[in-house]
């Protein structure tokens, strides 16, 4: 199968609509066709600096202006950090990525520490990921040059739903930053977040600027809205799984190289819903410490083991270890 960078919002909404059986085994037959059908990369996230974050994201328990009761911590020492990176490593875990709730990364001692962070966890042969808002070119290859694998940017929806979610950056904002991080020679990850109150057509028109990409993100995250208190979106309804399986079995099939992350709201999907994910294109979780992803809950690590075992499938080895 060849890889294709010309998709129409049209040709994937097509494929986004099929009949679900249909649409499904057509993803699980490219799957087959790139990946190991057996393997899922297990990828775990710390945030290592939390809450305060002066966006406005619908969605985020980490914005500053919402009342949550979402933790605040300033920036995790290098020894902390390096110290889950390792229990996560000992797990199973290839990837391990680090996230900030800043807007944009700025040139001083927290980006310094973080780059320190990045060539210790690189140390010990992870995948090294770290999500830092936006970024200018050298500040992305500084990271590449300390041995950072990945840049996490989630493009979240639709460039034209965006604007009902966020208003404190631009849809081009991330793109620009998206395209930092290739000049950079990083790979990219970046998907979106399924259940914002977006229609159909948004959420393909999402998949299909990653698909149209001169370079297709290496990973696309997948990720159910987590519904937060305090939030504007804490009473959007549970995103419904179909929609879920139809989402990662259309970026499975425009994207077949990709790993696509079945990531947040997995909490609240039961190891059935789980196992359709997989089924339709899935290859990568994330994993969190502490049932915690960021600031949302997620199944415990031994639990999602467990799951994957009872599932026949194993956590993808990683080649850099």
């Amino acid at each position: 199968m060849k890889i294709r960078h010309d998709w129409t919002k049209e040709e994937l909404l097509n494929i986004y609509k099929r009949p679900l059986l249909d649409l499904v085994y057509t993803a699980a037959t490219v799957h087959r066709s790139w990946h190991r059908a057996d393997e899922v990369q297990l990828s775990t996230l710390l945030s290592v600096k939390t809450g305060g974050c002066p966006e406005d994201c619908a969605y985020c328990g980490q914005a500053a202006r919402y009342h949550t009761d979402s933790p605040v911590h300033a920036l995790l020492p290098t020894e902390t950090v390096l110290a889950h990176a390792k229990r996560a490593q000992e797990k199973g875990s290839t990837r391990f990525c680090m996230a900030a709730a800043w807007r944009a990364v700025r040139d001083n001692r927290d980006f310094d520490r973080v780059v320190d962070m990045v060539k210790a966890v690189n140390g010990l042969g992870m995948e090294v990921c770290c999500t830092l808002g936006m970024l200018s070119a050298q500040q992305a290859k500084r990271l590449q040059e300390a041995g950072l694998y990945a840049y996490n940017h989630n493009l979240d929806s639709s460039a034209d739903y965006y604007g009902h979610i966020i208003s404190t950056r631009t849809f081009a904002d991330r793109l620009q930053t998206i395209g930092h991080v290739r000049q950079a020679g990083l790979t990219v990850c970046s998907g979106g977040i399924i259940g914002l109150g977006e229609s159909s057509a948004d959420r393909v028109a999402m998949l299909c600027t990653l698909a149209t990409m001169e370079e297709h993100p290496e990973s696309v995250p997948i990720n159910a809205l987590s519904r937060v208190a305090g939030t504007p979106l804490a009473d959007q309804p549970k995103v419904d799984i179909w929609d879920m399986v139809r989402t990662i079995a259309t970026a499975r099939i425009a994207m077949p190289k990709s790993l696509v992350r079945l990531s947040a709201g997995r909490m609240e999907m039961s190891e059935h819903e789980q196992a359709w994910c997989f089924m339709a294109g899935a290859n990568s979780i994330f994993t969190g410490e502490g049932a915690k992803l960021l600031v949302t809950p997620n199944p415990d690590m031994d639990d999602d083991l467990t799951m994957l075992a009872k599932l026949g499938l194993k956590p993808m080895r990683s080649d850099r270890s």
